[in-house]
């Protein structure tokens, strides 16, 4: 019973209602299958095409992972139970891969941050990925073409520790044949805050909220 009332509690409020659900983290939603990923081991499925509403809703999203369900909905002209729906459907499709902040990382006391490129190994590369994952202050890591392999991104304190980083921890991959490391002097986030033209509000739509 108590398994049945949680679960209920976590259903879409119905419209006019006055509450409505607000948009968490997902890693604080990790009980809650409502906004949650599949699971790693699961394949993800085909993504289902876009319209101009799910990429007003993303862009929304991306400026503020925090919106509620209302300033969503209201901003993009749909009920909150659509806009609830296609945010599901957006995870679901693993077009969102989670919801998080914007860190100052000068601030956030991890003031010498750089891109690293890496040389590895041919045919290496998800034994180097799983490595440079563990890394203290690892924030991006791609394969990519050229004249290098990987291209990988780090915060850290200070550049002795960014230091140690490269010497004791990546060049001690095996896999690893050779390394450069690019200092980041200053970085801009792209903050798309600019308003794109609201896609038009439907001329009617079911209560369901059915997308």
């Amino acid at each position: 019973m108590a398994a049945e009332q949680m679960a209920a509690s976590r259903e879409p409020e119905p419209e006019g209602s006055g509450r409505e659900p607000e948009l968490r983290p997902l890693d604080a939603d990790a009980r809650d299958p409502e906004l949650r990923p599949p699971d790693a081991d699961t394949p993800e499925p085909a993504p289902r095409p876009l319209d101009a509403v799910d990429r007003d809703i993303l862009r929304i999203l991306r400026t503020d992972g925090r919106a509620s369900i209302r300033s969503v909905a209201d901003r993009v002209h749909v009920s909150r139970a659509n806009a609830y729906a296609r945010i599901n459907r957006l995870v679901e499709d693993g077009v969102i891969r989670g919801f998080g902040a914007r860190i100052n990382h000068e601030r956030a006391g991890q003031g010498a941050s750089a891109y690293i490129t890496l040389k590895i190994v041919q045919n290496s590369w998800r034994s180097v990925r799983e490595q440079l994952q563990a890394l203290p202050g690892a924030a991006h890591i791609a394969l990519v073409s050229g004249d290098f392999d990987v291209l990988l991104l780090v915060h850290t304190p200070d550049n002795r520790t960014l230091r140690e980083l490269v010497l004791t921890r990546i060049q001690a991959i095996p896999e690893v044949l050779s390394t450069r490391t690019l200092l980041v002097f200053e970085e801009t986030d792209i903050d798309r805050r600019s308003p794109a033209p609201a896609a038009s509000p439907p001329a009617e739509e079911p209560a369901s909220g059915a997308s």
